[in-house]
């Protein structure tokens, strides 16, 4: 599974062959879903037509810097808010599902019957959650603090269920070769930076970081009440950084080839010595022997030093997970703590959100369907669903023509595109069916133990998933979540209602801002399915061969021109970005741009557009999709996302229409101008 756009806080990531932890979220039972009630806009929500003129810079030539010239005095004029390490499009539009949910759940707080009022009272309740202290999670940390080498297996089992991150990942998805069955599949972890990089590489402001994490370390070891905090952190830190080094690097742990190692428990077990796989793996409620492990050599390194290192070190380790993995549930002294680390040093916000935003999230985090069903009731109405079934069928047209017209692929291999393209299931605003949380048992005044029983909850209904049919009604994101995904496995693409607003989509907004906006996104997360990893997948979900070897070269001779493209541009002074990590970000942005084009001229019915405040509609076209980038960046936020981050940042994604010819004509864009590509350098793909 790819997403469009990627959270903040980015961690390390169990994920195989997919961005988000796990191929999909847990997910439960389905109820029927009940259809959300009209509402209509008189007039486009932004602008004239959908466009916000006034925060262009016409001082800047579009050839120069495109995204300077479509957003430049939005970004001059837009304060990043304190609780925030970005902002932008993304962001102002998940501030107002937030405010939206708020109002949502406000309505729900006083009835007793009602879930999604008890669990968001019970975190509004801060002064019961300071009365209780640490007692909680007391049981559960002296669990830890009493294990041995011959019950860590069970404890990290139980870890796994109770949602405490550790030394390496789980969940169940589908297997990458056998669409139709489960599987439960493993990836890499045990190192609390996001990335291997953060230890291994040089450099001031790594080394500012670490020192920071190791404080951090300190410091919730202290708050646990622990002794000789300093001490024990280093010796947190140090056994970190041996789990670094052997990590898979970023890019061959999204590579979906190299992560699919099918293997018994036992020869897991032959491959990794010195833990006790069999009763972990069934610890955690799996029954079958079959696996997939991401990162063999990895999980190899990591058992053994596991049982190479002191049982001290290793409880302290689970320990600072369990207080950062439930910092938010605890009192407020361990929540300032996770944030001081993970929200300042590392993303540099200087600020933690008010109580009531991270009660509305914790919420959605937990009873996202059940909260959903009220908000795409009340916010997204059917003409925007029937808006939007009619956009998309119009960018899978585009793309069928382009696939017909492609010169470097093989016509059987056209066939097999086609036919993977006309497999596709697309699934817009909400769910069909709802999940039923009727077994969850929500407190009003068990803040702490609603998490964990939340957890608990989602775990057990992904490891449920296994033996059973294949749930193709299942969402990997809320109604309320401002953001799209593909799922290879599944061969969908998936628009969740919050993202279907000003400025990606507004059914009463000019079509080229709406095609140049969601109709791009559109062309997105289809064309992920033909990016450097969805076009591994065929049109069942398999991970199969089936191009021909002149193919494959044609489409890596491509994309390796699109890595040097993207390895060229500094974002930051001595940071360049990952041509090579971004590389199937980079193709859904340039495929997407490109498919939405073609659709959108076809929607004219070969009529010219009109000109609207002084812009053609190509024009318009080409700054619609500027205009969703719109996102200023903290320093540290920019940094870490260069490490962590697939998605190139938001002045990037908007120049890959120096790619395009027609961007060229409709901006008179000439050689000497900065973003000026000459015609045999332009990367065309789709």
């Amino acid at each position: 599974m790819t997403s469009l756009n990627s959270s903040s806080r980015l961690m390390a990531t169990a994920a195989l062959g997919a961005f988000l932890l796990g191929a999909l979220p847990a997910m439960a039972q389905e109820t029927t879903a009940t259809a959300p009630a009209a509402q209509t806009a008189a007039k486009p929500e932004i602008g004239d037509f959908g466009f916000d003129t006034t925060g262009m810079d016409k001082s800047v030539q579009p050839g120069d810097d495109f995204y300077a010239f479509a957003n430049g005095t939005w970004a001059k004029n837009t304060q990043i808010p304190a609780d925030k390490s970005n902002y932008g499009m993304f962001t102002a539009l998940g501030d107002l599902s937030q405010k939206r949910t708020q109002e949502i759940l406000e309505a729900a707080k006083g009835d007793p019957n009602s879930m999604i009022g008890r669990a968001y009272a019970s975190y509004l309740d801060s002064a019961a959650v300071e009365a209780k202290g640490l007692a909680p999670i007391q049981p559960w940390l002296n669990k830890i603090r009493s294990v041995d080498k011959a019950g860590l297996a069970a404890l990290l089992a139980e870890a796994d269920r109770s949602g405490v991150s550790h030394f390496f990942g789980g969940y169940v998805g589908q297997d990458d070769k056998n669409p139709d069955v489960y599987i439960y599949s493993m990836g890499q972890g045990g190192i609390g930076m996001p990335d291997r990089d953060f230890y291994l590489k040089d450099g001031e402001r790594n080394a500012k970081l670490q020192a920071a994490y190791v404080k951090h370390l300190e410091n919730v070891l202290t708050l646990a009440g622990e002794k000789d905090a300093a001490a024990r952190a280093q010796a947190i830190y140090a056994f970190e950084k041996q789990i670094a080094t052997v990590h898979w690097d970023k890019n061959d742990s999204s590579d979906a080839v190299k992560v699919y190692n099918k293997m018994t428990i036992g020869q897991l077990a032959q491959s990794a010595p010195g833990f006790d796989w069999t009763t972990f793996i069934r610890g955690v409620g799996v029954k079958e022997n079959a696996l997939l492990v991401a990162q063999p050599s990895a999980f190899t390194g990591e058992a053994k030093l596991l049982a190479d290192a002191p049982i001290g070190v290793i409880r302290d380790i689970l320990i600072v997970r369990s207080l950062d993995g439930f910092s938010d549930v605890l009192p407020d002294a361990v929540a300032q703590e996770a944030f001081a680390f993970y929200g300042t040093a590392l993303s540099g916000t200087p600020q933690m959100q008010e109580r009531w935003k991270r009660a509305v999230d914790f919420t959605t985090g937990n009873l996202g369907e059940a909260v959903g069903q009220d908000y795409v009731a009340k916010y997204f109405p059917p003409e925007t669903k029937a808006a939007m079934d009619g956009l998309v069928k119009n960018v899978l047209a585009a793309l069928d023509t382009r696939i017909g017209n492609l010169t470097w692929m093989q016509p059987a291999t056209k066939v097999k595109a086609k036919k993977k393209l006309a497999n596709f299931t697309t699934k817009i605003g909400y769910p069909d069916r709802w999940k039923d949380y009727g077994k969850l048992e929500i407190k009003a005044d068990d803040l702490f133990g609603n998490s964990l029983r939340s957890n608990q909850f989602a775990h057990d209904d992904n490891i449920g998933r296994l033996g059973g049919p294949i749930r193709r009604w299942e969402w990997g994101m809320t109604p309320m979540e401002v953001n799209a995904y593909a799922n290879f496995g599944m061969n969908e693409i998936v628009f969740p209602a919050a993202i279907l607003q000003p400025p990606f989509f507004d059914p009463k907004a000019d079509a080229a801002i709406n095609y140049g906006g969601i109709g791009a996104v559109i062309g997105h997360e289809i064309s992920h399915h033909f990016d450097d990893q969805g076009a591994k997948y065929d049109e069942t979900g398999k991970l199969a061969d089936w191009w021909t070897p002149a193919d494959v070269a044609a489409f890596e001779a491509a994309g390796k021109a699109l890595v040097a493209q993207y390895d060229a541009y500094e974002v930051l002074p001595g940071e360049k970005l990952d041509g090579t990590f971004t590389l199937g970000e980079n193709i859904g942005d340039l495929a997407g741009l490109t498919i939405a084009y073609d659709a959108y001229k076809k929607s004219l019915g070969g009529k010219e557009a009109p000109v609207l405040g002084g812009l053609t509609g190509d024009q318009r076209f080409f700054l619609g999709w500027a205009q969703v980038w719109r996102r200023n960046y903290r320093e540290q936020n920019l940094s870490q996302r260069i490490t962590t981050d697939p998605h190139s940042p938001s002045i990037q994604r908007s120049w890959v229409s120096r790619n395009l010819d027609p961007w060229y004509k409709a901006y008179n864009v000439k050689e000497g101008q900065k973003l000026y590509l000459a015609p045999k350098d332009r990367v065309r793909i789709w």
